[in-house]
């Protein structure tokens, strides 16, 4: 039965496995990579620290040992010279005849001779610790040093990373204009070029096409008469003005319009009227000028 339920559950584990694969393959897909390379170091920086901080502690153990070994060096030396003192001792209670006194002596020195041993023995063991401490106190500085290498190079690493990212950045932009520029395609709501230059040619083929039609119906025809003849009644005019400043006779000068001329007598004889006015103040000024 329980081997049943185990059968079961595998296939959620699966896929819940499979999904967390999935979404940090997506993850590292749209991260950003300058805050990969921070964390990177970040990370780099943490374990460097902590291989810090245990070597450290591996020298401490080193130094440690090193204190102890110098006190126990201390205790024995003392515990010679009682050792000595004892048996010095007793030998002259020997000679002054006290044989009890000169057994307590003695048993005094054989009882810092056992201590004596006994220090003596943590000597030793205190100097192979201390041997396999000074071994792991040189293995850690080297640790540390080669750490400290590796951490320099992600770090330049880190640098020349970082201006490869700002380059790439800076060539995908480029890359993108150049995109544009050859599709001439541009990006979001703005109308591309060709869409514009398809506007304008659109309104410029449209207003030639009624410019055409314009000059080709009859009021087109008839604006065109009327222009001309316009100018043609300016152009005498300014003829008449230039002769009467000249003091010339002022010749009628017609437009080419004699029909239309005959049946505006009116507006010709009031035209007449003007002119002799003009032809009469220039007379009056010239006669001024040469008085």
């Amino acid at each position: 039965m329980r081997r049943q339920a185990e059968e079961m559950a595998n296939p959620f584990v699966k896929f819940w496995k499979y999904l967390m694969a999935a979404f940090s393959s997506k993850v590292d897909e749209y991260a950003d990579p300058k805050v990969q390379i921070q964390q990177a170091i970040e990370e780099a920086q943490r374990n460097h620290q902590a291989l810090s901080q245990q070597a450290a502690s591996v020298i401490g153990n080193q130094r440690q040992l090193e204190m102890k070994l110098n006190r126990q060096l201390g205790e024995v030396e003392k515990l010679q010279s009682s050792t000595r003192q004892a048996l010095v001792l007793a030998d002259e209670a020997r000679q002054k005849g006290d044989e009890q006194k000169a057994q307590e002596y003695e048993t005094a020195a054989e009882g810092f001779a056992a201590q004596l041993v006994t220090a003596e023995q943590s000597i030793e063991d205190l100097k192979t610790l201390h041997d396999q401490a000074l071994q792991a106190a040189a293995q850690a500085k080297q640790a540390v040093e080669r750490n400290a290498s590796m951490l320099q190079q992600k770090l330049a690493e880190r640098t020349k990373l970082l201006s490869q990212l700002e380059q790439a950045k800076m060539q995908e932009q480029v890359s993108a204009s150049l995109t544009q520029m050859t599709e001439l395609a541009a990006p979001g709501n703005t109308p591309s070029l060709d869409e514009i230059r398809d506007k304008i040619e659109k309104r410029y083929t449209t207003a030639l096409g009624s410019a055409e039609l314009a000059q080709n119906s009859v009021q087109g025809r008839m604006l065109e008469v009327q222009h001309s003849t316009t100018q043609l009644a300016g152009h005498n005019r300014l003829e008449q003005i230039r002769a009467s400043m000249k003091g010339e006779p002022v010749a009628q000068v017609t437009d080419g319009a004699e029909a239309k001329a005959a049946s505006d007598a009116g507006a010709a004889s009031s035209g007449s009227d003007v002119q002799r006015e003009i032809q009469a103040r220039v007379e009056a000024e010239r006669q001024k000028n040469e008085a």
